[in-house]
């Protein structure tokens, strides 16, 4: 499959087969986001996969009602960004640490897997951070969730590239 196909072809999904994704295939997908664009090389990136305790602590913080959805994906990552104390670094950082989070959601679906990112509220609060692993220092942007997919999903519409590109002189 083309990297075009693949781009094209990713999509959200919220429906899982119950199989978590082996190691081996994180690993892989972990391999490939560390090639992810940063500048000086700062790897600021952090991926921590979920475990059943880690995980049972984290629907905890997040309550009973966002609890739920954290049940939807076999495998659970959280991804998260080094913050170095100044701003423009962790600026540059943050938009890193996203693109090797995308590069895991792309390398997944590669491998006939399905992804979702998602912000919840939880990894927004302490105790959702300290039940992820997340320590001071660094800022979670995302939960990936991954597994087998459960259906196919059709396209959505997007807007064509003459609506969101200007061509400067």
């Amino acid at each position: 499959m083309s990297i075009d196909e693949l781009i094209r072809g990713r999509r959200t999904h919220k429906a899982y087969d119950p199989e978590p994704v082996d190691r081996a295939t994180l690993e892989a997908l972990f391999e490939l986001a560390r090639w992810a664009p940063n500048h000086n090389l700062t790897n600021p990136w952090r991926f921590r996969v979920l475990g059943p305790e880690s995980l049972a602590e984290l629907k905890e913080a997040a309550g009973e009602e966002a609890a739920a959805k954290l049940d939807r994906a076999p495998t659970l990552v959280v991804a998260s960004v080094i913050e170095s104390g100044d701003p423009v670094q962790n600026e540059e950082d943050h938009a890193a640490a996203a693109v090797a989070a995308y590069i895991v959601l792309l390398a997944a679906h590669a491998r006939g897997l399905a992804g979702y990112w998602r912000t919840p509220e939880v990894l927004r609060t302490p105790g959702g951070c300290f039940a992820a692993g997340v320590p001071d220092g660094e800022r979670a942007i995302g939960l990936l969730h991954l597994g087998p997919p459960r259906q196919e999903k059709e396209p959505p519409e997007r807007l064509p590239p003459g609506d969101f590109v200007t061509y400067l002189p």
